[in-house]
């Protein structure tokens, strides 16, 4: 059996005593401004969020940051009204929150269940749309991983209406367990039925087509670092082969592994670059010193060009491991457990009331707007 998830837990509770708060305050409410039921109250306070906040691109972390931006939208939607204020609904409500102090405090509250009801929409960083999309894998073994992956007219694409919707951290375990992989042009996706399938696949597919015996020590460390893990499906991945090009079967590059930490969606790459297949330059008999120097330069200009490009274009930091590095792998893969920690954002940002949003100076600026 699964283990329950304690910050949902701790969420539904928070849910549920916001709910009977509601509740002790909803006859005063429904008195005092007039409305006919609970429904038509909800309706007025809870059904424009989304008008007052760009929740596309905004990243919530707490009740308190969601109800400052819902503030601040609401004020400067009421700015923007200038002399049509009075013919807008938004003006009702701004009489209300003026004059009855219990619809100020239920409408709060009524805000912090909102965010904590939308939470895993509202509070993760989520990709941009040409970043919600990652091909892997050797030329005529490559895969994509998607977000919300539909295959139309012959290709696979996003749902970009659900992209924020993914309940999953992006790119983790749960990630590809929920979506699996895509084989690029056809409309087939390979799924795994659970955690130890995936990893089979990445180790003896994914990875094995390497042919790098330090990438396949790589992979089995990771395999063993996921097992054993209380919460699996919270780690990052440990993405092999990522495509500089995308889905195009020519392509430029490919990093040996990248990770994207799925709190702020950094990319992190790494790059095992032993001589033997990075540097070494073999047939030198009948070349001068000077024609293997241009040929050691150009080799090293090329991986240089490799990692910038990358930087670039897909915004990935590259770590470099050469044979020093790699006489110990399991110091390597320490280094990149660092970004397979699983963790919670534990930013809280403190509620901006916006001082002026209710004084006297605001209400007047009004209605002068209405003569």
């Amino acid at each position: 059996m699964a283990k329950r998830d304690p910050e949902l837990t701790a969420r539904n509770k928070a849910i549920r005593e916001l709910s009977r708060e509601l509740k002790v305050l909803e006859p005063d409410v429904l008195d005092l401004t007039g409305f006919d039921n609970v429904h038509s109250l909800h309706g007025k306070i809870g059904g424009k969020f989304d008008q007052f906040i760009d929740i596309k691109n905004e990243v919530i972390h707490s009740p308190d940051h969601f109800i400052s931006l819902w503030l601040e939208g609401y004020k400067n939607e009421l700015i923007n009204l200038g002399s049509s204020i009075y013919e807008s609904n938004l003006h009702e409500t701004y009489r209300l929150l003026r004059t009855i102090p219990v619809f100020k405090d239920y409408l709060f509250i009524f805000l912090r269940r909102t965010y904590l009801r939308n939470y895993d929409a509202l509070s993760k960083k989520r990709p941009k749309v040409e970043d919600a999309e990652m091909y892997i894998g050797q030329n005529n073994a490559n895969y994509g991983i998607l977000v919300t992956p539909r295959f139309n007219n012959g290709q696979w694409e996003n749902d970009k209406s659900e992209i924020r919707h993914f309940k999953k951290k992006y790119w983790s375990i749960g990630h590809v367990l929920e979506t699996g992989l895509v084989v690029p042009g056809k409309e087939d996706q390979i799924n795994f039925v659970d955690l130890e399938e995936y990893l089979k696949f990445f180790v003896h597919v994914l990875v094995r087509n390497s042919g790098s015996k330090y990438e396949m020590e790589i992979a089995e460390l990771y395999r063993e670092y996921v097992l054993s893990h209380e919460d699996p499906e919270s780690i990052p991945l440990l993405i092999p082969e990522f495509r500089y090009e995308g889905v195009d079967v020519i392509h430029k590059y490919r990093l040996d592994f990248t990770i994207i930490e799925p709190n702020n969606l950094n990319k992190i790459g790494f790059e095992l670059s032993p001589w033997s297949t990075h540097g070494k330059i073999t047939g030198t008999k009948n070349k001068t010193q000077k024609s293997i120097n241009e040929i050691a330069k150009s080799n090293f200009e090329r991986e240089m060009d490799k990692h910038k490009s990358y930087f670039k274009k897909h915004g990935v930091f590259t770590l470099i491991y050469t044979d020093n590095d790699l006489e110990n792998v399991d110091a390597v893969f320490e280094d990149m457990k660092k970004y397979l920690q699983p963790q919670t954002s534990g930013q809280q940002l403190k509620l901006h009331m916006f001082e002026d949003f209710f004084n006297k100076d605001f209400v007047n600026a009004s209605e002068g707007a209405e003569g």
